[in-house]
Parts: structure tokens; sequence; C-alpha cells
């Protein structure tokens, strides 16, 4: 039996959805399937507290757990039965069945009336829950789009379309993914709340993407055709003669997509980096340098 929601993610019953779901991914990324291979324990919290954050993210769902009408894993309680619960078991009855209201005879139009009442009751066909997930993606895959599996907490796997271009924050919806109607309704959606991982250099910008790209003295002095990462792959630039650290190449089309196949483009700040170790040749040429001197923070007043 699933237990308490609001403990099993650590929060307080009056906690806000936005601390509900702080709570959710820490513990998502501490329990994750894919962090902790092997280890079963973990596979199962991390069924628990995405059952959990599947309850409480829903302000509907949540209000119903709070008033007791439902139970931890979404099911709905016992309650008091009435008259009308019996209305569409099938069997003869006095609210399913025209022909209780014969009495009202006298009334004209009553049979046509009752009919289409009835007929429209029979015709409604309410659709199932909708199920909240949330899916976390690297940084390329969220830019470049893509086929990605999402572990429910039965432990079944969801495969989820990633359009490329996929922000952080953004919530896919996989139509008739949700849960069963009670009758024959069509089935709920399934509503993937994407957070996406930052990246070791590439950082986002709208639909641009910046880097910063290290490059030597002497590619800074005489220019030179460099390597740079791009999200779909390494392309050759050329740097150009007395380049300083600042300066900026525009990579046109190289950013995030745009879903009329354009794409946006990809910045890249060249930062002048000295050897990793010491060169003794390069500190006697600088020594005996016999450059005009010129005050590089001289536009600074210092």
């Amino acid at each position: 039996m699933a237990g308490d929601p609001y403990a099993t993610l650590g929060v307080k019953k009056d906690a806000s959805q936005a601390d509900i779901q702080k709570a959710y991914r820490r513990l998502a990324k501490k329990h994750h399937p894919d962090l902790n291979p092997g280890n079963s324990s973990a596979e199962e919290k991390f069924k628990e507290i995405t059952a959990a954050y599947d309850l409480l993210s829903d302000p509907e769902k949540r209000a119903k757990f709070d008033n007791g009408d439902i139970d931890a894993s979404g099911s709905e309680r016992p309650r008091q039965r009435y008259y009308r619960d019996f209305a569409d078991q099938g069997a003869w009855s006095g609210y399913t069945n025209t022909s209780g209201f014969a009495d009202f005879g006298d009334f004209t139009g009553s049979d046509d009336i009752l009919s289409e009442i009835f007929g429209r009751s029979a015709r409604a066909r309410r659709h199932g829950q909708d199920v909240r997930y949330h899916l976390e993606l690297s940084f390329l895959d969220a830019i470049n789009g893509g086929k990605q599996s999402l572990i429910l907490p039965d432990g079944s796997n969801l495969d989820v379309n990633i359009p490329p271009g996929t922000r952080d924050g953004q919530t896919l919806r996989l139509k008739g993914k949700g849960r069963r109607a009670a009758g024959e309704g069509p089935p709920g959606d399934a509503l993937i709340e994407i957070s996406v991982l930052p990246h070791p250099y590439f950082t986002r910008k709208g639909d641009d993407i910046y880097l910063d790209l290290p490059i030597s003295i002497r590619e800074a002095v005489l220019g030179a055709k460099v390597a740079i990462p791009t999200p779909t792959g390494t392309v050759t630039a050329t740097v150009p003669k007395w380049s300083n650290t600042g300066r900026v190449l525009r990579l046109k089309g190289r950013g995030v997509p745009h879903p009329d196949g354009s794409k946006g483009d990809e910045y890249v700040t060249l930062k002048i980096m000295l050897p990793n170790k010491p060169d003794p040749e390069l500190e006697r040429f600088v020594s005996r340098w016999k450059l005009a001197e010129q005050n590089p923070r001289q536009s600074m007043g210092v």
C-alpha cells in the first residue's frame, strides 16, 4: 500500500506546488535508476516518489486526497452509495427507464423530453484522468530531440518523442497515455514535465547557443582554422589574426532548431590561454620583446 505522499516527498501538507516540485527533483536525482544501476531499493524508492509527485502535483487529485476521497495510490475510497449510483447498472430502475414516469402522461411531450435527457446521459463519455510525470534530459538531447524512455511507477516504460529545441520546464502532452476512463470514454493524457541538465560548456539563451572557446597565443596572433563544438557536431572556423580575448565569432544556423526547420545561431567567445606548463623559451622571448609600451587598462583610468 502506498504511504503518505507528503511524507514520501518530505514536505508539509501546506507545501506549495513549487516546494513539491523542488522536493521531487531533489529526490528523483538521488534515486533515479540510471544513476543507481542494479540498485533495486533505489528503483523502488524512485517509483514511490514518482507516484507521490503524480498525486500531489495535480491540484484536483491533491484536493481529493486531502479530503479523503482517494487514497495515496489514487484509488477512490469506499463511499456511501445512493440510488443514483445504480442508474447505469443495466437492471430495471425507475431512474433509468422512462416508463417510471408514465403517470405523468398528461404532461405534453414528457416522453420526448425524458428520452432526450437519458439519451444525452448515455452518450456522455468522460475522459480518463491525466497523469503527470517528470523527465530529465541532457542538454544535447533537448536541443536535438529524439526518443526517450520514461520509467513509470509500475516499472513499465513509456516512449516519449522529444521535439528538437525542447526547453527546460516545458510540458509535453502524450495524448491517450493517461489513465483509462471508468466507462467507455477515451483515456486521459500523459503530461511530461521536462528538466534540462546543464552542459559543461554550452549555454542557451533563447534560441541561440553560447560557447567560450580557448585558443593559444599562436592562434590568436597568427590566426588559424580551429575545430569548434556545436550541438550537432564539430565544425571548422577561422580565428582571424590578432584576435583578443573576448572577440566573438558567430556561427550562423548552429543554434536551437525552430519548428519551421530554421535554427538559431551559435556565438563563440575567444579566450587566449597560456600553455599549461611554463615555457622558458616563451618567457625569454617576452622579456626581450621590444614593444612600444601600451597600457591595456588605459580605458579603465588606471
